[in-house]
């Protein structure tokens, strides 16, 4: 399998099927990062394609110092923000992002009530905790990858992501132990 560099050098030397490889290769991950930011999949496949069309148009630019991924990210993070500005919203929510659910109905239930929880709990993290918490964990980006996207230090990117997780478990402690007995705490120790 060639690497992204050894792709681009073929798309600077004319051959266009090595973009369209890497366009397989990175669709999914820039359509879930779209669809975080916009909330609506016809606008998120839109910004997907608008973000390869750039990268394509402007890859003679692309000089190799960050990874193709972190470049592709952060053309596709900045056209999914400017469709929400220019439709008066912006946000980089959780709510439709799915995690696993398990087969039984009513584990499933709960595990939709902590998705939804959770979800709420990060949209509450200030916004740059929220880009590094999701960036890390959603997109397993590194944290070089997170700074150079949030156009900040590597140890900043890491503090942002450690600050933004400690707040969601202090959040989700905090709500736990508001709960009944038969809250959350019950839901993982089946869990475990």
């Amino acid at each position: 399998m060639k690497t992204d560099q050894e792709l681009i050098s073929e798309v600077k030397e004319g051959h266009r099927a090595a973009f369209s490889e890497l366009v397989c290769r990175h669709q999914k991950t820039m359509l879930r990062l779209a669809l975080r930011v916009t909330r609506d999949l016809p606008q998120a496949e839109d910004v997907v394609q608008e973000s390869f069309l750039k990268a394509y148009q402007k890859l003679d630019l692309f000089e190799g110092r960050s990874s193709f991924r972190s470049w592709l990210y952060q053309i596709t993070l900045n056209s999914a923000r400017n469709r929400l500005r220019s439709a008066g919203r912006e946000s980089l929510g959780l709510e439709h992002h799915e995690l696993a659910v398990p087969d039984q109905a009513e584990s499933g239930l709960m595990q939709s009530d902590l998705r939804k929880f959770i979800g709420a709990q990060v949209e509450l993290l200030p916004e740059r905790q929220k880009m590094a918490l999701t960036m890390r964990i959603f997109d397993d980006l590194s944290f070089r990858e997170i700074a150079e996207i949030m156009g900040c230090p590597y140890d900043t990117a890491k503090a942002n992501y450690r600050h933004g997780l400690m707040k969601l478990k202090d959040r989700i402690l905090k709500e736990d132990a508001a709960q009944p007995q038969t809250g959350w705490e019950t839901y993982l120790m089946e869990a475990d």
